[in-house]
């Protein structure tokens, strides 16, 4: 059985890789490193399939090291020292590098046995990972380490991945392709990135193509069918979730009516519901606010209409509710007061209660200041009474400036004119 046809294009040079040109382009520092022989300890971060383990196989054929690689899923400490059991054999005359795959899944003591090795030269250590380094990989080995980072690789060039996985295929089986207008980006975009998936969506076209007369019709059909998933990288707990659920409230609170849908779209294509409802009601809350702020019981409304119908009808209200918050006006005034007061609580700004707010209806004989003294609002002239609320601690204190919209505007030009300025 043949090898996947992922493995058999494996780029064998920097040149026939892909994608990473701020990396690996002519005269840029990773690219330079490499060349000069001399290799650090390096951690590579990035999405899957943008090419980490094809680089770190090219800089150990590069620098004539023993390559050595663990996966951080399912190596321990005894994997760790039968590499090390290799040093100063005829294994490894010129030195081991060491490629541990998701290193994230290694624990601090496992991360920590390496630390000798790396340190001293004998084992050149090249970890990747999938999740940020700098909270996952333990700060020791970041320390002995330079870290680059791998982003996901354009259309434009996994197309020239795709081309040469079609070229390849056909040469292997000696059968010619009609490969159908459209096929060849659709593949390159829907991998979102991926390189290897996007060869292997190369396979599957081909093998599960309907033969012609004298050759194989590729179709986009076909294509579209074998790739309507995305397999887009979405865990609840990975950086990829956050990523997510920030661009689409940052996304909302910008007013990019189209980036906040891409991103609502990216949640509910991964099935996450309840994040998309909950980020929206805070947004709505958070960002619009008293700018406009019926629009906090029309999103509510929205997400539990969302809620009732469950995916994918949900998705059509949440639209609705995303594009009305992206599109209204914001203010934030209402969050940066609650936040203001939660402060002062915490550090003990607070005081007693003006008596006159107090719930007292009668007076001990020890108060020389009979009677709670509390003005009702209502019985003055615009609902109102120059009145001290706060505790006296902090009588002067400020939480609320007025936005600069229209609605707050409006209200402050109404009690400026009832509190004569006050």
């Amino acid at each position: 059985m043949s090898s996947p046809l992922a493995d058999r294009l494996r780029p064998e040079s920097i040149d026939e890789m892909v994608g990473q040109a701020h990396l690996i382009g002519q005269g840029m520092p990773l690219r330079n490193i490499i060349e000069s022989g001399d290799v650090p300890n390096m951690v590579f971060y990035g999405p899957p399939g943008v090419g980490k383990t094809t680089l770190a196989r090219i800089i150990a054929k590069r620098t004539d090291k023993h390559l050595v690689k663990l996966n951080g899923t399912t190596a321990g400490t005894a994997d760790i020292k039968d590499v090390v059991a290799q040093l100063d054999t005829l294994v490894a005359v010129n030195g081991i590098l060491l490629y541990l795959d998701e290193i994230q899944y290694f624990n601090k003591k496992q991360q920590q046995t390496l630390l000798e090795y790396i340190e001293n030269g004998r084992i050149t250590l090249i970890a990747s990972t999938t999740e940020n380094p700098y909270f996952y990989v333990y700060s020791a080995i970041l320390s002995r380490s330079t870290v680059f980072e791998f982003k996901s690789v354009t259309p434009d060039e996994i197309a020239k991945a795709v081309r040469r996985g079609f070229d390849t295929m056909a040469t292997d089986s000696g059968e010619e392709y009609e490969i159908e207008d459209g096929v060849i980006p659709h593949i390159s975009t829907a991998c979102a990135g991926d390189v290897r998936k996007a060869l292997n969506s190369v396979e599957l076209c081909v093998l599960s193509a309907q033969p012609g007369d004298k050759v194989k019709k590729i179709t986009l059909e076909n294509a579209r069918s074998l790739t309507q998933t995305s397999a887009m990288r979405y865990d609840k707990d990975s950086d990829e979730h956050y990523d997510i659920i920030s661009a689409y409230q940052k996304s909302m609170r910008g007013s990019d009516p189209d980036a906040a849908v891409h991103y609502l779209a990216r949640l509910l294509e991964a099935g996450d519901l309840p994040s998309a409802c909950r980020r929206l009601m805070v947004c709505a809350s958070e960002d619009v606010g008293l700018a406009f702020p019926q629009i906090i019981p029309i999103v509510k409304a929205a997400v539990d209409a969302a809620l009732m119908l469950g995916l994918p009808e949900a998705r059509i209200p949440l639209a609705d509710a995303v594009i009305l918050v992206a599109t209204s006006p914001k203010s934030n005034s209402a969050y940066n007061a609650i936040n203001a007061a939660m402060s002062d609580v915490k550090n003990g700004m607070t005081g007693p209660i003006p008596r006159q707010l107090q719930n007292k209806h009668y007076d001990g004989d020890d108060n020389p200041n009979k009677g709670q003294n509390y003005k009702y609002a209502h019985s003055f002239a615009g609902h109102w009474v120059d009145q001290q609320y706060l505790p006296d601690a902090i009588k002067d204190r400020k939480y609320y400036e007025f936005g600069d919209n229209k609605i707050e505007q409006a209200a402050k030009e109404y009690w400026d004119k009832i509190k004569g300025g006050k």
